[in-house]
C-alpha cells in the first residue's frame, strides 16, 4: 500500500501543474496517471457527464484498451445515487460482483478490482474517476481518500477550464451580439439577431422574446427561434405563474418544464421536447418591457456566469428596442414638422 509520503508528493505535483498547465485535457491526463502510479493500478479513467446525452463519456484514460473504454458509457449513470450517498464505490471482484457488469469484457481486460469516486463541481457530480487493478484487493480508507482528493483536483481543473472557456465565449458572444443588435434600428432584425445568436452560443434548443403591449398591457410574442410554429402559437405566456416574478425583475429557472406547477403548457412542453427553461426580464432605464426565454431539451444546469450573460444581453435587447422606439418617434416628429412647414409656405 502506498505511503502517506507518496500521497503527499502526488498531490504536490498536481498542485504545481495547476499553475503551469493551461490545457484541461493535459491536467485530466495527469490526474489519471497520478492515480495509477501512486496506487499501483493497472489503469484509470476519468469520465465526464454529458448533460445533453445524459451519459458519462471518457475524457482521459490510461491503461485500458479502446474497446473497453467505449463499452456503453451510459452504464456509469446507474451508480450515481450510490456515489452520492457513500462517496465511492469499491468492487473487489469485478468479474463476478453484481455491482459490476460486462463481466466477460472485464475478464478479457484482466481487471480484478475497481474503485470509483465522484468528480464534483459546485456540489454536483460532473464526472467519475475510476481506478482499475489487475490484482484483487480491498481498498483501504486512505486509498479511497486519496482517489477522492485526486477527483477534487479534477473538479477544480474542469471548473477552471470551463471558466476560461466561458470567459472567451462570453466576450465574443457579447461583442458579436452587441454589434449585431446595435447595427440596426429595425425591431424585427434586432430580435432575430439576438435569438439566433443566443441559441447558438448557449446551445439552446430555442429562444423566444415577448414584449409588453403598451395599449393592452399584455405580453406578446415578437420572436421565436428554434421551436415549432405550433409551440410558438400555443397561447399567451401571461397564463404562466412565473411571469409576475420575471416582470418583477427576477430571472427564473425551471428545471422540469414538463411538470412544474409554475408553468401551464405541460403537454406542449412534452410534445416539443422542452425540459429546462430560463426566463429573464428585458429591462430598460424606464422599467421592464418584456421577457426573454431560453429552452433546452435536457435538464440543463446553469452556471452563475451564464445567467449573468443572459441577463446582460436581455438588457442590451431592452436598450436596442428603446433606441429603435426613440428613433421612430423622432422620425415621426420630423415628418410632422416638415409637413407643418410645407403647409405654411404661403407665409413667406
Amino acid at each position: 500500500m502506498p505511503s502517506d509520503i507518496s500521497y503527499f508528493k502526488s498531490i504536490c505535483r498536481l498542485s504545481k501543474a495547476f499553475g503551469k498547465i493551461q490545457s484541461r485535457k493535459k491536467l485530466l491526463e495527469l490526474i489519471v496517471e497520478s492515480a495509477i502510479d501512486t496506487m499501483n493500478g493497472k489503469a484509470a479513467c476519468l469520465f465526464l457527464f454529458d448533460e445533453e446525452k445524459d451519459i458519462f463519456v471518457p475524457a482521459a484514460q490510461k491503461g485500458l484498451s479502446k474497446n473497453y473504454v467505449h463499452q456503453k458509457p451510459e452504464k456509469a449513470g446507474k451508480h450515481i445515487k450510490k456515489l452520492v450517498k457513500n462517496g465511492y464505490i469499491a468492487i473487489q471482484d469485478a468479474v463476478n460482483d453484481k455491482q459490476s457488469d460486462n463481466h466477460d469484457i472485464k475478464a478479457a481486460e484482466r481487471i480484478a478490482s475497481i474503485l470509483s469516486v465522484p468528480v464534483m463541481d459546485n456540489e454536483q457530480i460532473v464526472g467519475v474517476l475510476t481506478l482499475y487493478t489487475d490484482q484483487s484487493k480491498k481498498f483501504s480508507k486512505d486509498e479511497v481518500s486519496f482517489l477522492q482528493a485526486l477527483a477534487e483536483q479534477g473538479g477544480m481543473a474542469i471548473e477552471r477550464a470551463r471558466l476560461i472557456g466561458q470567459l472567451r465565449n462570453n466576450t465574443k458572444l457579447f461583442h458579436d451580439l452587441s454589434t449585431g443588435i446595435n447595427s440596426t434600428l429595425k425591431i424585427n432584425e434586432i430580435m432575430h439577431k439576438l435569438t439566433t445568436g443566443l441559441a447558438k452560443a448557449l446551445k439552446a434548443k430555442g429562444v423566444s422574446i415577448s414584449l409588453i403591449d403598451e395599449k393592452s398591457g399584455e405580453l406578446r410574442l415578437v420572436e421565436c427561434h428554434g421551436l415549432s410554429d405550433s409551440y410558438c402559437d400555443k397561447g399567451a405566456i401571461t397564463r404562466e405563474k412565473i411571469v409576475p416574478v420575471v416582470l418583477d425583475g427576477k430571472t427564473v429557472i425551471i428545471e422540469d418544464a414538463k411538470s412544474d406547477d409554475s408553468l401551464s403548457f405541460h403537454v406542449q412542453n412534452r410534445e416539443e421536447g422542452v425540459t429546462t427553461l430560463l426566463a429573464a426580464p428585458i429591462k430598460t432605464v424606464n422599467g421592464i418591457i418584456g421577457i426573454m426565454q431560453l429552452y433546452y431539451g435536457y435538464k440543463k444546469r446553469f452556471f452563475d456566469d451564464e445567467v449573468l450573460m443572459v441577463n446582460t444581453l436581455a438588457g442590451q435587447a431592452g436598450t436596442a428596442v428603446q433606441n429603435a422606439a426613440c428613433y421612430l418617434t423622432l422620425e415621426n416628429e420630423m415628418d410632422d414638422l416638415k409637413s407643418d412647414i410645407w403647409s405654411h409656405r404661403s407665409w413667406f
